[in-house]
């Protein structure tokens, strides 16, 4: 089954611009043009993925992000002529997974459509069973696991992400290795990164606000250079 793809952006060209890229390369793709539209399509149409324009008339892009994130995890995609890094912070820190500023290319607006998608699947449920199964990194009262993308923490599910999780992931997964923001950038998102490398400092800021540091391990900064999970005990 192709992959749906909804477009939230009141500019009725830009919006059937994207919509033929992406019908050219296989996705299914619906279109509205405000917020309220948006949230109740998200209901109905169950994309796999959300563009997301943040001036909308009515309920704004922002306010969109926050209501969806309050029910599920799916990938949010910000488009904005807002280049700003305080504009770029928020959205991520709403919860959005990427953010494109316009006028972008096609071929880098499908290249982030890809990237964002191979890193999220919505129809994997989690496993009543605790054992952890597949993809996984274990720690006392820890354990990531890439494939269910869930979190347990002190036997606690804890809800982030996709994102949020996969840079946990591959840090845990590196343990007392350092790694400069470039590097996180690159390995985490998969393409050349047109933005700043603050957006690894939000996600880092989010995971700690989630995360605290336990006596056995901790997300440690290292400065002038990066991130590290730092283990103490690196027995897994």
């Amino acid at each position: 089954m192709k992959q749906k793809i909804l477009i939230v952006d009141d500019d009725v060209n830009i919006a059937e611009l994207i919509s033929l890229y992406l019908t050219k390369e296989c996705f299914d793709t619906k279109i509205v043009h405000d917020g309220e539209a948006a949230i109740e399509e998200f209901n109905s149409y169950q994309p796999n993925l959300i563009l997301l324009d943040l001036m909308l008339p009515g309920i704004d892009g922002y306010e969109v992000c926050r209501e969806i994130r309050k029910t599920s995890k799916i990938p949010i995609i910000m488009l904005s002529a807002k280049g700003e890094v305080f504009d770029k912070v928020l959205g991520l820190e709403l919860g959005a997974d990427d953010y494109i500023i316009k006028p972008f290319d096609s071929k880098e607006l499908v290249a982030r459509v890809r990237a964002v998608l191979r890193r999220f699947n919505p129809n994997v449920e989690e496993k009543a069973d605790d054992t952890p199964k597949g993809k996984f990194v274990q720690y006392p009262d820890l354990i990531i696991n890439l494939s269910n993308y869930s979190v347990q923490y002190y036997g606690k599910n804890i809800e982030m992400p996709p994102k949020e999780l996969e840079l946990f992931y591959f840090l845990a997964s590196n343990p007392n290795q350092v790694f400069t923001r470039e590097q996180l950038l690159d390995h985490i998102w998969g393409y050349e990164y047109y933005g700043d490398t603050r957006t690894v400092d939000v996600h880092i800021k989010r995971l700690r606000e989630k995360i605290k540091d336990h006596s056995n391990w901790s997300l440690a900064t290292v400065w002038g250079i990066g991130y590290k999970f730092e283990v103490k005990n690196t027995k897994k």
